[in-house]
């Protein structure tokens, strides 16, 4: 019985760092505006990638999924104005390993185990439309995972990101009260 619980609390300790770095995509939206009436879009400034090649990367996807959403870019007289902000924060992740043997293991039932602590980047990319007329924010995505060292590892997750936040615009309509 317990090496079935052995193997069982190691693969849960394979399978954790595989949960921890799973991609997170959140949405929210300003219910009292109505988002059929945006159809022209413009940049304006945000908090940009360390990478200039990043950043010019994450505005062409977000051209992208505005013209596929219906909206054009607009060199005058906006419905939507938006900003992009890229945020990196190094997170660390304690990762429990050798589970094994030790002075321990017939005192209190289990064996001896290491622990290593794993360093990574993670980034969140935030995407804020700002209605025009009214300068109030009236959409925002944003989507977290860890960064690679690889630019085109990072440009899919940038797509996949947009991907899943541009499966909630425009926002379904309030149901209105009877």
């Amino acid at each position: 019985m317990r090496g079935v619980i052995r193997i069982i609390a190691a693969a849960a300790l394979l399978l954790l760092p595989a949960v921890a770095f799973a991609q997170k995509v959140d949405v929210d939206s300003d219910p009292s505006v109505d988002f059929s009436k945006f159809k022209t879009y413009a940049w304006t400034d945000g908090t940009p990638s360390p990478n200039p090649l990043g950043e010019q990367r994450i505005k062409a996807a977000v051209d992208e999924h505005m013209a596929a959403a219906g909206l054009t870019k607009a060199t005058s007289n906006p419905d939507v104005v938006i900003a992009t902000h890229v945020l990196t924060k190094e997170e660390k992740e304690i990762i429990s390993t050798g589970y094994g043997y030790g002075a321990g293991y017939y005192r209190w039932g289990g064996g001896m185990s290491t622990a290593t602590v794993n360093t990574y980047l993670q980034g969140t990319l935030v995407l804020d439309m700002y209605d025009a007329s009214t300068k109030k924010l009236a959409w925002r995505g944003s989507g977290t995972d860890t960064a690679s060292d690889k630019a085109d590892k990072n440009a899919k997750k940038v797509v996949k990101a947009l991907d899943k936040m541009f499966k909630q615009y425009p926002p379904p309509k309030p149901k209105q009260k009877p």
